[in-house]
């Protein structure tokens, strides 16, 4: 059977507002509570039920939108699709979002948010749900759509049918490159990337951490030295550094030079 529509109150209760009044750090909450039904228009909700076919059999399926506000939450919160349905029945601002206040069951199962998350990357909407949300962010300002497209697209949820951001991949490899340098000189992690000037790398997401506004098609290609090829050559240098701490460089700065040519030796 086909999906039905999602149609939440669009008006916050007097119960619901005391429950926005105090979310203090977790503003992505207000901000969907605020603005779901900008987000899953009409228009939006059919584009969902077109990842079902039409059926005469079995029961009607859980509201699309609704799991895909649940998904967006579950990708920028980090959490496990068991956590997920717990958040659902232990968590007001889960309840706040998915409009179950007060409910006592979870108001879809784990396997029917693992399938529709499946139907969704199967279908290649998953790219359409993250970006449908940070236009809205955008466009409401509600939210900073920079951080938010940061946090989506670097989600490991993807990756049951796509692969991961490149340039958050590219950190995941700088990072052990790292870590094995550290490792061999008996250091630790943060000292390596503080050598190499690529402390960057050290966090979760180096598309956050670069701190650029992804939206631009040149996002990369600017300010280099301080972008994904300026942390690379930071990890670069940081390795060849390391083989150099606690000797004394014969020719700091130059072709023989450990660092390489024209770098601050360590070994001066």
């Amino acid at each position: 059977m086909q999906p039905s529509f999602w149609h939440p109150p669009v008006e916050c209760s007097d119960q619901e507002e005391r429950i926005v009044a105090r979310i203090r750090r977790a503003k992505l909450f207000v901000f969907l509570r605020a603005h779901r039904h900008d987000l899953f228009d009409e228009a939006f909700q059919q584009e969902l039920a077109t990842l079902y076919l039409p059926s005469k059999r079995g029961h009607p399926p859980i509201a699309p939108a609704q799991l895909a506000l649940a998904i967006v939450l579950q990708a920028y919160t980090g959490v496990s699709d068991d956590e997920v349905i717990e958040a659902t029945v232990m968590d007001r601002r889960w309840q706040l979002v998915l409009d179950c206040l007060d409910t006592e069951q979870a108001p879809f199962s784990k396997g029917t948010l693992v399938a529709f998350r499946k139907r969704l990357i199967e279908g290649q909407m998953d790219r359409r749900l993250i970006e449908r949300t940070i236009e809205i962010a955008s466009q409401s300002q509600a939210f900073g759509p920079r951080a938010l497209r940061a946090a989506l697209d670097s989600s490991p949820l993807w990756g049951a049918g796509r692969v991961e951001d490149t340039c958050n991949l590219v950190g995941h490899a700088l990072k052990k490159v790292m870590r094995v340098v550290a490792d061999q000189r008996g250091w630790e992690l943060a000292e390596v990337a503080r050598e190499a000037g690529a402390e960057l790398v050290c966090g979760t997401s180096l598309k956050a951490a670069l701190d650029r506004d992804w939206d631009r098609p040149d996002a990369e290609r600017r300010s280099p030295g301080t972008g994904l090829a300026g942390v690379i050559h930071g990890t670069s240098l940081g390795r060849n550094a390391g083989r150099s701490r606690g000797k004394r460089c014969r020719a700091p700065g130059s072709e023989d030079c450990p660092a390489g040519p024209g770098t601050r030796c360590p070994g001066r």
